[in-house]
């Protein structure tokens, strides 16, 4: 418990926007925490602009939004900046919708939410309705892969939940079967995205290999992918996605929402990384988009 305490005092002390807002920071973060020591039920909570989140305990990345207000404010705040109203937008591992919620609700953008873990998704298709996006998002209780398939998750590990290749190592009852299709069918039926989002807890190298024919698009224009390490329970080299993704004309980049400025970088992160290809075109949209209001900060 206490080294949970220091994690969470740690990223809100480092984060870009909670770090100059300390207080305010804190003062939410202790009332939300009181608020589930004596009620622990779900509440909807403001989120950016007009849009909100109905969020529960336990919710790593929807809590850290109400701490932070954007809990990953490079990637949120390139997301933010780049989509138009007229775009589209995959959430491939889209959790309860935070990134769906963000295109959707705040830019307008027309959003397909990928999440495989149906209470999960359950938990999506309500921020959907809250928000009245029902027009403009929809959310597929689907995974992707390579391939059409059916996989296994598990589905008690919250932001966490990942592929279970080998059943004998999973605790009974602890994963669910689902169907999987792939990105490229996907774009058959909806379009090609203007821009993805990829958190698949590891299994991004299937989800890649599924999109070969949608790498290829030129109205593809941006990725945010995770790539922490995780593809090694599978036995993926993330170097490899890498590599896959400099051949289609991707260049990781970092970005500066405050700044609105990107810098490529030579090696991908060890956690979400931006991939861009047409740079001056992607430029041209963060420099043009509108300001984002955050904790009385404007970028």
């Amino acid at each position: 418990m206490i080294s949970k305490l220091f994690q969470i005092k740690r990223f809100i002390d480092t984060h870009p926007l909670s770090g100059k807002h300390r207080i305010k920071a804190y003062t939410r973060f202790i009332s939300w925490q009181l608020q589930q020591f004596f009620y622990r039920r779900e509440k909807i909570v403001p989120f950016i602009g007009t849009t909100k989140l109905s969020v529960s305990k336990g919710m790593t990345g929807a809590t850290g939004n109400i701490y932070t207000g954007l809990h990953e404010f490079t990637d949120m705040g390139f997301l933010l900046h780049f989509l138009r109203g007229n775009d589209l937008f995959f959430d491939i591992g889209a959790n309860i919708g935070s990134y769906t919620i963000l295109a959707a609700g705040h830019v307008g953008s027309r959003t397909i939410a990928f999440e495989p873990v149906s209470a999960t998704f359950n938990s999506l298709v309500k921020n959907i309705e809250l928000n009245k996006l029902k027009n403009i998002a929809t959310a597929l209780n689907i995974g992707l892969g390579k391939n059409k398939s059916v996989l296994h998750f598990t589905k008690n590990l919250d932001t966490v939940n990942h592929v279970v290749y080998d059943l004998s190592k999973a605790n009974t009852g602890s994963t669910i079967e689902v169907p999987v299709e792939s990105v490229d069918e996907m774009v058959l039926q909806n379009g090609v995205p203007n821009l993805v989002k990829i958190d698949v807890e590891g299994f991004e190298t299937e989800v890649l290999a599924g999109m070969l024919q949608t790498l290829k698009q030129e109205k593809l224009k941006a990725i945010i992918i995770e790539l922490n390490g995780s593809g090694k329970r599978y036995g993926f080299d993330e170097d490899l996605l890498d590599a896959q993704l400099r051949d289609n004309k991707f260049i990781p980049y970092t970005y500066d929402p405050f700044k609105r400025n990107l810098v490529p970088v030579q090696k991908h992160d060890n956690l979400n990384t931006i991939y861009i290809r047409d740079i001056n075109f992607v430029t041209n949209r963060l420099m043009n988009a509108k300001k984002i209001k955050v904790f009385s900060e404007e970028f």
